[in-house]
């Protein structure tokens, strides 16, 4: 279970420029479950995302997988047990790197790096059977550099290794709105499936309110720091996309838009 208890997060502390993102925000994710949250710009979803990561420390307020405290714990600890998915397709692999060489890195993560190869010959029957999954014939370039690879295809190779090592959380940024509509609905089928077949608790930031209705088993819509709808079960299965932007222009009218 993951928990963030009474955290309180402020941009430009000290300035003129002081803003109060969140101000004792909880929240509480059962292991196992999907979380899709949505929200306006500014409304604290990707900051939430990087506080859960650690790239951004809270001024106050304590984050836990299970009974652990991770709230001083580094980012990079944290990355063994969090596999994450950003917006920018470039940023879940690396460009000069062959398919093989980054299948081997996130193979490897969380691993001791001893003076040994970095790609184990007898992995390599794996990653092709891992790659196929993917119904894309990347199982065939494995001595492809990732950087000439399509957006679609690199997204979908950044889903793939960030679950390939036990993780306690998937956390997807985003991580369809670059793509093509088409190719974005091939990324949302993979991610259900890699999400149903390995049991992963996911929490997924999007902007396409289908796909926060049709995926995952828990909704969350946030406004300026705050969760102002929380919908779970048979609620969350019974929303719609209308019942959603009723709910996101009703938020507009309130802030005088």
């Amino acid at each position: 279970m993951l928990k963030l208890n009474h955290i309180c997060k402020y941009y430009h502390p000290g300035t003129v420029n002081q803003m109060c993102l969140f101000q004792d925000f909880n929240l509480s994710v059962k292991k196992g479950q999907f979380l899709s949250v949505v929200g306006s710009n500014g409304s604290g979803k990707t900051s939430m995302l990087n506080i859960i990561c650690g790239s951004i420390p809270v001024d106050s307020g304590a984050i836990y997988i299970g009974k652990e405290n991770i709230t001083h714990m580094p980012e990079f600890k944290r990355q063994r047990r969090i596999g994450r998915v950003y917006q920018n397709p470039a940023m879940g692999t690396c460009p000069h790197m062959t398919i093989l060489e980054n299948m081997a890195l996130a193979d490897n993560k969380g691993k001791p790096f001893n003076l040994r190869p970095g790609t184990n010959r007898r992995r390599i029957d794996y990653y092709r059977h891992q790659l196929k999954t993917l119904g894309l014939g990347l199982e065939d370039k494995l001595q492809i550099r990732a950087g000439v690879l399509s957006g679609g295809q690199r997204q979908a190779m950044a889903l793939l290794m960030a679950a390939m090592t036990p993780i306690d959380f998937l956390i997807l940024d985003e991580h369809t709105a670059a793509l093509d509509p088409k190719t974005a609905e091939t990324i949302m089928v993979l991610t259900g499936k890699i999400v149903k077949e390995k049991g992963l608790t996911t929490i997924m930031v999007t902007h396409n309110l289908r796909y926060a209705a049709e995926y995952g088993d828990r909704l969350l819509m946030m406004h300026q720091g705050k969760a102002v709808l929380d919908l779970a079960g048979q609620e969350k299965q019974a929303v719609g996309i209308q019942d959603l932007l009723e709910k996101f222009n009703a938020i507009s009218v309130e802030c005088g838009n």
